[in-house]
Formats: C-alpha cells, structure tokens, sequence
C-alpha cells in the first residue's frame, strides 16, 4: 500500500507540473520504439506480456482524450515478438462529445542482435484505421481532428532500438498511405443557420482545418536514460519527431495546400521529454506511470494531435 501511494503521489506531482506529451500518430508506442523497455539477462523473460494502460489529454482547445489501450504481445520464437494494440478513445470538447474503437496498431519485433552488453532489435507494422476520421455534430457540422477517434490513414511503420541497462537510443518511421475523410474547415461552420453564434464562430475558427488530411512522413528519434532497482525502475528521455513531409488539406477554395491562412506550415519538428516510473510486484507484474512534457510545437498541426497535459497509468502481467 505504502509503495501504491508513493507511485499515486509521484502522478499527482507530475500530473499538474507538466505540460505537452508525446503527440505522435501512434509509433512511440509500438515495439522497438516503446519507452522504458527492459533488459535484464538474469531473469528469463516471459513468452506473453499484457498491458492495460488508462491515458487522459488535455489539448491546446477544450477537447479532453480519454483513451483505453489493451496492448498485447506473443513471441513467436526466441527472438521475435508480435504486438497488437486495441485502443477505445472518448473526446468531450465544447462542440461535441465522440467515443469509439481508435486506430489498431500491429507489429513484428525481431532481435537482431543480443549481448551481455546491449540488445538491438527492429520493428516493422501498421496502423488500420477504425474509422474514416468524418464525425460531425449533430446538426450537420464537420467535426475537427480534435474530436476524431481515428486518424483515418493505413500507415506503414518501422524502426530499430539499442537498448542497455542504462540507455535505450530508439529511431523509427511512419509512413501514411492515404488521405482520410475528414471534412472540417471552419468557413462552412453553421453556414446553414442565417442567425450563428459569434462566439461560438470565434471559437470554432482556432480549429485548423483539415478537409481530406493527407498526413505527411514522421520520422523520430528517442534517448532514454533508465535507473533500474529490485522492484523500482525510472527513466528520463528525450523524443523528438519530425514531420519530414508537410500534411496537406484542401483548403475552402477547393486548393490543395500544406500552410495556414497565417503561412504557417505543417511540417517540422516536435519535441517532447518523457519520464516514467514503475514498481513490479513480482515477476509476472508490474505498474508504470508515463509523463511528458512538450518542448517544441510545429505551428500548424491540422492533424489535432498537440496536447497539452498528458499522463498514463498500465499494468502489466507476463504470462
């Protein structure tokens, strides 16, 4: 109980000090490239791992995330592991409240090298769309990116980690196939009703538009410094991710572009520092509580992904 509280009390803490998390499309979480991975050559690891982890944003606007992850993962052989993530995602906002299954992410780990010393592993997989990222109010308006529970994209992803038990150094790629559906842009908000809300026009036009996303290439890199004891293991890392490819979106002209009306671009760099902490009760168990804060922002985010308070509570259970 004592070790429970010290863990709440350290979320608290966090909770309320920091700022922006990691506001990737999906692939810091995902094989290779996850956080505060083990290494630990004394004990023999577990075939089957499931982690259920309960996660709440706030973003720059009013929408608040809630999302619910069951995160699994099988080895296939000694040296090669298969993950499948099922998230359900609920968004309450000033302009409407959305729930549904969010994007699943499947990946193939493979080790590729193994030492006393360090490990290396790679990663290859995918993100399948639940949705066609197109919910709207219930008058008829086109909701935002803010309040889509999926970003709308099959994506490609990959990437390769080296791991120690002092440092994990992680590079990946997510690469989207397609446009999405989504139909926001602000000029046609209430375009119907011939008497519309100023304030609420004034608060609708923060939102970027984001008609047809086309969500340009992500690569990322993460340094991840991690203190390990017998039961207790934190860490304390950077990642950065940056869009090497600008998102495009069709602006109410009918004009495929990758700027703002301010000429801000959709491209750039996003950097964030992550920290965790967690307790195993025992072999088979465990808890972790993830934290980041945002150093660097792009301006022009049409894909609603900036937040600006992020934390995570998972358990664990190997099997």
């Amino acid at each position: 109980m004592r070790i429970l509280l010290l863990l709440f009390s350290f979320a608290s803490i966090h909770f309320y000090s920091f700022a922006q998390g990691c506001s990737d499309a999906g692939f810091c979480t995902m094989g290779a490239m996850k956080p505060d991975q083990p290494f630990n050559k004394k004990i023999a690891v577990k075939l089957r791992s499931m982690e259920v982890s309960f996660y709440r944003g706030t973003t720059t606007l009013t929408p608040i995330i809630y999302v619910a992850t069951v995160d699994m993962n099988f080895s296939l052989n000694r040296k090669t592991t298969f993950q499948i993530k099922i998230p359900f995602q609920h968004v309450e906002g000033r302009l409407a409240k959305t729930s549904s299954l969010s994007d699943l992410s499947l990946c193939f780990t493979r080790n590729i090298y193994a030492s006393d010393k360090f490990d290396l592993n790679w990663s290859v997989g995918g993100k399948i769309p639940s949705n066609r990222s197109d919910f709207f109010t219930a008058d008829g308006n086109k909701l935002p990116m803010y309040y889509q529970t999926s970003l709308g994209t099959w994506d490609i992803i990959s990437g390769i980690s080296l791991i120690n038990r002092r440092w994990l150094i992680a590079t990946g790629i997510q690469i989207p196939l397609n446009q999405n559906n989504n139909q926001f842009d602000w000029h046609r908000w209430d375009a119907n009703n011939p008497n519309p809300d100023p304030d609420e026009l004034a608060y609708v036009q923060k939102y970027p538009n984001s008609t047809y996303l086309r969500r340009g290439t992500d690569v990322m890199l993460r340094v991840e410094r991690n203190f390990r004891l017998s039961r207790f293991n934190f860490s304390l890392g950077l990642l950065s991710i940056y869009r090497i490819t600008a998102d495009r979106v069709t602006n109410f002209k009918g004009e495929r572009t990758s700027f703002d009306l301010k000429g801000h671009e959709a491209i750039g760099l996003a950097m964030s520092w992550i920290t965790t902490a967690g307790y195993s009760f025992n072999v088979r168990s465990g808890i972790k509580l993830l934290v980041g804060h945002k150093i660097m922002q792009r301006e022009y985010s049409p894909d609603g992904l900036t937040r600006e308070l992020v934390t995570s509570f998972t358990y664990i259970y190997r099997f």
